[in-house]
């Protein structure tokens, strides 16, 4: 366990398969980047339902999406010595359906939507495409070091 990462799974989702503590641990702690001290993450997984209500109430579009992000400090100003800390809530059916679609691992799924979910607690984006270039590289860079193929290796084909 990361001294500088405390991450707090919750099962809300009836999902068969779903990701361990260690390998949400290991996949979350790949991510944050060097300047982070401190994180508190918590990731939950949910059914159809619920994304579908957060992804409405939250981004204003009527549909379960595969990872959101919930960044405690959004808007407030930098607290020193204030962990990294927020919520990231992966839709289990959405994550299953897109592995099987796009003929990936269901962890190896798993695991790039955690990255990319952590990389949005840190302030990465991808509305603007040279930002989109930069978290992808990013993306790829921690997902094959932790031993899983490109998540983006078919966008590039």
């Amino acid at each position: 366990m990361s001294r500088r990462l405390t991450l707090s799974p919750q099962i809300a989702s009836t999902a068969a398969i779903l990701p361990g503590r260690a390998e949400l641990n290991a996949w979350a702690e790949a991510a944050l980047q060097p300047s982070v001290k401190l994180a508190e993450i918590t990731v939950r997984f949910v059914d159809a339902e619920e994304g579908q209500q957060l992804n409405r109430d939250y981004r204003g579009r009527d549909y379960a999406t595969n990872v959101l992000t919930f960044t405690f400090d959004e808007g407030m100003p930098d607290i020193p010595g204030l962990p990294l800390m927020g919520d990231l809530v992966l839709c289990a059916p959405v994550v299953e359906r897109e592995a099987a679609e796009q003929g990936k691992l269901l962890l190896a799924h798993y695991c790039h939507m955690v990255v990319h979910g952590v990389l949005h607690l840190q302030g990465y984006d991808h509305l603007e495409d040279a930002e989109a270039e930069e978290m992808e590289a990013l993306e790829t860079q921690i997902v094959t070091t932790l031993g899983y193929d490109d998540p983006y290796r078919d966008d590039r084909a």
